[in-house]
């Protein structure tokens, strides 16, 4: 199969190359760093250079694939911490160019990195915004086939907890407690694409992938083990407390607004019920193997 990937060599990026690579595949790695060009030439596959903005590119890299992977990176978007960036907005444009130069490039299946949430756009925070990409792509003729992966929140969103952990001792946050909620690991998540990239296309789907499930306390618990302090605390701070930090921290306001509300929703559980309706096969990379890297990088 020839497969065009977006996304360059990112967490997910690079292990779905080397997959699909070793399996034979004719890959080529969407990038819009010139100075990857190598990097993904010595995975063994090709490098099409340019900006996921421009159409006609896509178009021209897209056509003859058998199959595209899309996504939609938050820090091709711009900084968290820049207040001048409108997300959803940003985030429909890069939709709308993808939902284009699929329709001209003539490609008939496509999978899309969603993102648990898209079920709704209501109560979810800054999640909402892979609602209005799942419906933009679904404005697409019916010939063209479309798997929609929504992973759950990925282990490296712990590494922004690292600064809190030095500095307060605590993972500090508007929810916490006993209940578990479904972690993922990037590995897992390019397993899946590539599973699902080897299975028949028909109509529009969706996967959920989640890698292991630990409660908010339990997270505590592993990393404080990794790291050799056994007294840290997954610490829940009222949510206008949070929201203030952020928000004095420089935080874009529409981010940080949908941040809280976000854990609010995690905090009722409202998140994860269409998850928990579409549970999957959990992966095999669990927290307590994340919880090494956690450490090395905590540790430098």
């Amino acid at each position: 199969m020839k497969i065009v990937l977006t996304g360059s060599l990112g967490r997910i990026g690079k292990p779905l190359t080397q997959s699909l690579v070793k399996k034979g595949q004719s890959v080529t790695v969407i990038s819009s760093k010139p100075e990857r060009q190598e990097e993904i030439e010595t995975l063994g596959a090709k490098a099409a250079i340019g900006s996921m903005h421009d159409v006609d590119f896509l178009t021209n890299t897209f056509k003859g694939a058998d199959a595209v992977y899309l996504m939609i990176a938050w820090d091709a978007i711009g900084n968290s911490f820049d207040k001048s960036i409108d997300f959803p907005t940003e985030f429909s444009k890069i939709a709308s160019k993808y939902k284009q130069a699929l329709k001209q490039s003539g490609v008939k299946k496509a999978v899309l990195l969603s993102s648990i949430g898209a079920h709704t756009n209501q109560g979810i925070g800054s999640l909402s915004v892979y609602k209005g990409v799942e419906d933009l792509m679904n404005q697409l003729p019916d010939d063209v086939s479309i798997k929609f992966i929504r992973p759950v929140a990925f282990y490296p969103n712990l590494f922004r907890f690292i600064q809190s952990i030095k500095t307060q001792g605590a993972i500090i946050q508007s929810y916490g407690g006993d209940t578990k909620e479904p972690w993922v690991s990037p590995v897992d998540i390019a397993n899946v694409i590539v599973e699902e990239l080897g299975k028949p296309f028909e109509g529009r789907s969706f996967r959920y992938v989640a890698s292991d499930e630990v409660s908010p306390n339990e997270v505590a618990t592993i990393l404080g083990e990794a790291i050799g302090n056994q007294e840290l605390e997954w610490k829940v701070v009222p949510a206008k407390e949070l929201l203030k930090g952020v928000l004095e921290s420089g935080m874009n306001e529409w981010v940080a607004n949908g941040f809280v509300e976000m854990q609010h929703a995690q905090g009722s559980g409202m998140l994860y019920e269409d998850f928990y309706k579409n549970k999957p096969m959990l992966g095999e990379i669990k927290l307590t193997d994340f919880a090494k890297e956690f450490a090395s990088v905590y540790n430098q």
